[in-house]
């Protein structure tokens, strides 16, 4: 699935263009895949993502790769990590790499910052996201002050969160994924619960 969604990626970044706007601003598309080519290619640099000393090397580095051509730039991602990367195995991709695809893939589809979906999610992607979400939701909504129950239409409740008083998130798995990784303003949920609790809800932090 992370393979796929890759693929799904790039065709969008092919049909939108390296100048178009993204949920990552000021990022655009050409700064975004500079980020995924470095994440991948370079993970001597990526850690510059979240630890300042390493961020003016990362930000050099993601500057001199987005130089490229556009059409190698994509083409670089698409073709994905080199050989000795562990990522090159099917599971381990799927593991490290499905959510950073999907929710980037997002994050381009709904670069003008309107909520609501822009695709059509079919079975297969949907079922990734629930069992992503089974897995990692205690984590992303682990700074949720109050109880967090999700709902998506015809499956079981996922509590990800306990609490004296809960809300409860309805929607698609990719909307909730969505909020569950700091992109509530473009996700098409419904919050429901005590109004404390979901005033609680909707001004918590999200995401790893």
């Amino acid at each position: 699935m992370a393979r796929r969604e890759r693929f799904d990626l790039c065709d969008t970044f092919e049909r939108v263009g390296p100048d178009a706007p993204t949920l990552c601003m000021p990022w655009t598309t050409r700064d975004l895949a500079a980020h995924l080519v470095v994440r991948e290619g370079r993970p001597d640099l990526a850690s510059g993502i979240w630890v300042p000393f390493l961020k003016d090397r990362t930000e050099r580095e993601q500057a001199r790769i987005a130089a490229q051509p556009w059409a190698d730039l994509v083409e670089a991602v698409r073709s994905g990590p080199p050989g000795w990367h562990p990522t090159q195995l099917p599971a381990v991709d799927n593991a490290v790499n499905f959510a950073e695809m999907v929710v980037h893939h997002e994050d381009v589809l709904r670069g003008d910052g309107a909520p609501g979906p822009r695709r059509e999610p079919d079975a297969h992607l949907e079922a990734a996201v629930w069992a992503l979400l089974s897995r990692m939701g205690r984590i992303l909504f682990r700074r949720v002050p109050v109880g967090v129950e999700l709902r998506a239409p015809g499956r079981n409740t996922l509590t990800v969160r306990g609490g004296d008083e809960t809300v409860r998130v309805t929607g698609a798995p990719l909307e909730l994924l969505l909020t569950a990784y700091g992109r509530r303003n473009v996700a098409e949920i419904e919050v429901s619960g005590p109004p404390e609790a979901v005033t609680a809800f909707e001004t918590a932090r999200f995401g790893l």
